[in-house]
């Protein structure tokens, strides 16, 4: 059922908490399944944390002292238990818990049935098939290694693998191996070296334990991000009889942590001893070249271009020299030349120039129009003409003409 509300028409909060009651209490009785976080006696209640073994989330639990004494083994704190239990939502409070009717413990047997039927699921899946397993790098330039917080797991793959390869790069991400948080900041260190260009490979490894120590390295969420990953891994859990399911879906099963150092890198005096071998080799089959190749790069630098290329630099420059003197040279006999000409063509600009007749006591008459007059009769009784001499001119007026020879004047 919807509330009909609007910010006009509210509903009061214990209406709302009502209604949240009785939702919850539709729910029914389930069996729920978790770890316990946290276990505490008050009187004749018992108060219990139970916490999702993957996911971060918890709840609640109430439950009577008869409930609880009758579980056998007697839950303690990260005991793994299936309650029967009934939802109640405290409507004054607002708040949520659920009340234990009965409490189970999750025996080997059990653990070891849903761990069957989970692997062939898995498998089912394809997530264990070879055909999807990432090969190792050679030589890793930086290892990714997951474990305990100073744990002897950590110091044994650290230890051989340095042994082995000196120059090894480790990232070490330290979480829980083992409770309710260990499935989580595995996952959570996984993705960061996943994450990580730098690590070419990723060990997860922890020392031996029972079989709830191992659950973790089982589940399947952290099955599913190992075969999500980019990056192959390698999975180093407990003694050679343990195999959780991690096993399966790494990319390489170490039977212990120093198994595991042993595989990911190689001896580095193994590798010394053949790269000495093929240094030999390739001595050998260089030698010979560089015999031939000496003696033609003997031959080349014999040359008077290599031998001495300072002396070819100084007869090129000579060279620039010479011809920079003939450019200089037919410059300035073309410059002379040139001046002569002008000279010469200005000489006969000069003598052929009018300014020059007039000089020489000439004169031009001129009509009013300022044409040319070159014979007396062009020239109207009467009119004006302009005599231009050398330097100045003047203005007269023609008579009649008196004569009409050669030598006459006007």
């Amino acid at each position: 059922m919807t509330l009909d509300t609007s910010a006009e028409a509210p509903v009061p909060v214990r209406t709302v908490l009502q209604l949240v009651g009785g939702w919850i209490g539709r729910l029914g009785r389930v069996w729920v399944e978790g770890q316990i976080a946290e276990c505490s006696v008050r009187g004749s209640a018992v108060f219990l944390t139970l916490r999702d073994p993957v996911a971060a989330v918890s709840v609640r639990v109430i439950c009577s002292r008869q409930v609880f004494d009758a579980a056998e083994p007697s839950p303690a704190e990260g005991a793994r238990v299936v309650i029967w239990a009934r939802p109640d939502f405290n409507a004054n409070r607002g708040s949520f818990a659920l009340t234990a009717l009965e409490i189970r413990a999750v025996g080997v047997g059990e653990l070891l049935a849903r761990l069957e039927k989970l692997r062939r699921q898995l498998a089912s899946e394809g997530l264990f098939s070879p055909e999807r397993k990432r090969p190792l790098p050679f030589l890793p330039g930086v290892i990714g290694l997951i474990c305990g917080r100073d744990s002897a797991a950590q110091r044994d793959v650290m230890q051989n693998a340095c042994r082995r390869w000196p120059a090894v790069r480790f990232r070490v991400e330290q979480t829980a191996v083992q409770g309710p948080y260990a499935v989580a900041e595995v996952i959570d260190a996984l993705q960061r070296l996943d994450a990580d260009p730098e690590v070419d490979v990723i060990v997860i490894t922890r020392g031996g334990g029972s079989l709830e120590d191992l659950l973790p390295f089982s589940d399947q969420t952290l099955i599913r991000a190992v075969a999500a990953g980019r990056t192959p891994v390698v999975s180093a859990i407990g003694h050679e009889q343990d195999t959780p399911l991690l096993d399966y879906a790494a990319d390489l099963r170490a039977s212990t942590p120093t198994d595991a150092a042993k595989r990911i890198v190689p001896d580095v005096a193994e590798q010394l001893a053949l790269v000495s071998q093929l240094r030999e080799r390739a001595r050998r089959c260089m030698t010979g070249w560089l015999d031939r190749e000496t003696a033609w790069l003997e031959a080349v630098s014999s040359r008077p271009a290599l031998a001495d290329p300072v002396r070819e630099v100084e007869r090129q420059a000579e060279r620039v020299d010479a011809l920079l003197q003939r450019a200089r040279m037919s410059l300035d006999t073309s410059l002379v030349r040139g001046r002569d000409d002008v000279a010469h063509t200005r000489a006969r600009l000069l003598a052929l120039s009018p300014a020059s007749t007039l000089r020489r006591g000439y004169a031009i008459v001129q009509h009013s129009n300022d044409d040319v007059v070159r014979s007396a009769a062009e020239v109207d009784p009467g009119e004006l003409l302009t005599v231009r001499f050398a330097a100045d001119q003047l203005t007269v007026r023609a008579s009649n003409a008196v004569s009409t020879d050669a030598g006459d004047g006007g």
